[in-house]
């Protein structure tokens, strides 16, 4: 899942000294996009924040009751200099790209699809589903990967926590002493909560900047409520975090290393300059082979020019 992202401006470097912070408890709305069929919330990237360590793209969709038919799909689009994290609560979805992979997802998998130089791939509706409700994110890759080989992973397992009050299911990276088997190729970490309450304190890095990405009832964090379709910024520093709930919740909780190079994104690329992204626009649209194909039924999606052309 993912669809056009509306900036083209490098993104600034978190962590460096004059724009690090502290503990905080920053709330910032996201934005109602449209992604193929559906209406989605994206609460990643924003202006001034674009990245929260290397984790720059999230969108958010549903809970929405899922048409006949198979009314929801993506189809075939490319990606460059980022990775894909496809993490499911309810439904289901056939991911294909052009390295041949076929997948199905459910809830309590991941997906994670590796762009490097170049890949695509598309998202279908299986049609045997109530309810859709999903999020995809985006990692940005650095220097040393990000021109490298496309790949592609699931995993059907994942490592679980039991918490005081709730539940950590290990999504990237490492997280209370358990980690996760899928690849990453920055410093960074994503977990999905599941709260019973009343609180629940999760352990955390101090390097680490984090945010929280509710997907289901309301996370009290430091005295402020926070919602579906907010990004609730955590800062840096903290080793711990108190979570707390008046009913059950579930939420993402997404932290790295403030990444250490700036990006430009636009469409479905994170590159370093616009020429870079230009060039994969023209690569795509030519079908210059660079993408490569996916034998899907739903229709190649094509761009115009970017602002800057």
């Amino acid at each position: 899942m993912s669809g056009p992202v509306a900036t083209d401006d490098a993104a600034p470097v978190p962590g460096t000294p004059d724009e690090a912070e502290g503990p905080v408890v920053d709330i910032a709305p996201g934005r109602v996009t449209q992604v193929g069929s559906l209406p989605v919330r994206r609460v990643l990237p924003q202006r001034p924040r674009r990245t929260v360590g290397s984790w720059c793209f999230a969108d958010h969709v549903g809970p929405v009751p899922a048409e006949p038919g198979g009314a929801f799909g993506i189809g075939p689009h490319p990606h460059l200099g980022l990775q894909t994290v496809t993490w499911l609560v309810a439904g289901e979805l056939l991911h294909l790209d052009s390295l041949g992979s076929e997948q199905l997802i459910r809830p309590g998998q991941l997906n994670l699809m590796t762009a490097g130089h170049g890949v695509a791939h598309a998202e279908e509706d299986p049609a045997r589903s109530e309810e859709i409700h999903a999020v995809q994110l985006w990692v940005a890759q650095p220097a040393a990967t990000r021109n490298g080989p496309p790949a592609f992973e699931h995993h059907a397992e994942l490592p679980r926590l039991e918490l005081d009050g709730g539940e950590a299911t290990v999504l990237v990276g490492g997280f209370g002493g358990l980690d996760s088997p899928a690849r990453r190729d920055t410093e960074h970490m994503g977990v999905e909560l599941t709260l019973r309450g009343p609180g629940t304190e999760v352990p955390l890095r101090t390097d680490y900047e984090h945010a929280l990405v509710v997907l289901q009832g309301r996370v009290t964090v430091d005295g402020a409520p926070v919602e579906p379709g907010v990004l609730a910024y955590l800062g840096l520093g903290r080793d711990q975090c108190r979570f707390e709930v008046d009913a059950p919740a579930r939420a993402l909780l997404l932290g790295g290393v403030p990444f250490p190079e700036p990006i430009i994104m636009w469409w479905n690329f994170v590159g370093r300059s616009r020429e870079e992204l230009s060039e994969a626009r023209r690569q795509w649209s030519d079908d210059d082979g660079r993408f490569g194909h996916v034998r899907s039924t739903l229709d190649r999606i094509e761009v115009g020019r970017p602002p800057w052309e």
